[in-house]
């Protein structure tokens, strides 16, 4: 079998801000292959986003990876130099897309500015003995945003971000993003901010030149419904955990943890039309006080004396199937009751 393109491995990442300290990654192990589509999934606040800033390091100061490793293409990322991530890594071979592209665009420049100092950058490095031409990176931004869908891009490549709306930004941003050279892009709730019929074509075009490209994707969001379309497998993270992980069409078939199960209850596409969702109770706790054993054993309908003092490790319960549960796996499978 052939080396993944992407190994993470025990990666534990805390935000220390004062006295407290939160631990936003517990961890974390998995793997991402060569032109696979991996979705992180989970609630708000449960590390999604800080994944994909750790794997690029574009964390704040505040916080401390404690230990673990990210391997890329064989290499540490961790421990590399500043320099060696921007010249090597960083918009060469692993790009981002940002959940608003309203704030990822500088809102002063035209489109073709900022495309086009993106391309600069990249020729910079890599072809440092034969720079292209100024005309070159024009032509290639206009190209791009064609490819990515935008109508008369000759013309639109002069206006300024104002001028364009929320999914023609997000369309300039997998522009910048996808290239020939692109191994990995991170999608971080990348259609968040858009309606719904503009959020499938966006996702559709990601899955296309990703696909065109042989570049492999880890999409997050907190939308099952578009990992279920996107994506070959997906990660159920909760509290900085990973919960459970499979491919996509077997956790959404046979959960194997409670909270993965509880997510898929809450999809209105699960129910008779008239029944009522599934709402979990609670909410998801403070990353510095979190409960002792099973992070989520007090909003869990099946939660036993057990799961308040042990913390479960991530197990394979079924060939490429991970959860991690103390209790019978099967228990993930039962409906949960509704008040």
């Amino acid at each position: 079998m052939s080396e993944p393109l992407l190994e993470v491995n025990n990666l534990t990442l805390d935000y220390n801000l004062g006295d407290r300290r939160m631990r936003a990654l517990d961890r974390i192990n998995f793997t991402l292959e060569k032109g696979e589509v991996l979705g992180v999934a989970g609630e708000s606040g449960c590390g999604k986003s800080t994944l994909g800033l750790a794997i690029l390091r574009l964390l704040p100061r505040v916080a401390e990876i404690k230990r673990g490793a990210v391997f890329f293409n064989g290499t540490d990322l961790l421990k590399l130099t500043e320099e060696q991530m921007e010249r090597q890594i960083r918009g060469q071979k692993i790009s981002m897309i940002f959940q608003n592209p309203q704030n990822a665009l500088n809102p002063v420049f035209t489109i073709e500015t900022q495309m086009t100092d993106i391309l600069r950058v990249q020729d910079k490095y890599q072809n440092s003995g034969n720079p292209k031409r100024k005309q070159n990176f024009r032509q290639e931004a206009i190209e791009r945003l064609k490819m990515t869908g935008i109508a008369d891009p000759e013309a639109r490549i002069s206006n300024y971000p104002f001028e364009f709306s929320g999914g023609m930004k997000q369309r300039v941003m997998i522009g910048m993003a996808l290239s020939s050279g692109t191994s990995l892009l991170l999608a971080d709730e990348a259609t968040t901010a858009l309606d719904v019929t503009i959020e499938a074509q966006i996702n559709k075009l990601i899955k296309e030149l990703a696909s065109e490209y042989g570049t492999s994707i880890l999409y997050v969001t907190h939308n099952l419904g578009v990992l279920a379309e996107m994506a070959d497998r997906i990660m159920i993270m909760y509290a900085g955990r990973i919960f459970e992980m499979g491919k996509t069409e077997v956790v959404f078939g046979t959960p194997r943890h409670p909270y993965s199960a509880a997510l898929l209850e809450s999809l209105p596409s699960r129910h008779v039309r008239g029944n009522r969702l599934l709402a979990i109770p609670g909410f998801v706790p403070p990353l510095d006080r979190l409960p002792s054993g099973c992070s989520f054993h007090p909003r869990c309908a099946f939660a036993e004396e057990v799961c308040r003092h042990e913390v479960p490790q991530l197990v394979e319960v079924e060939t490429g199937h991970w959860s991690a549960c103390l209790l019978d796996q099967k228990r993930g499978r039962k409906k949960w009751p509704r008040s």
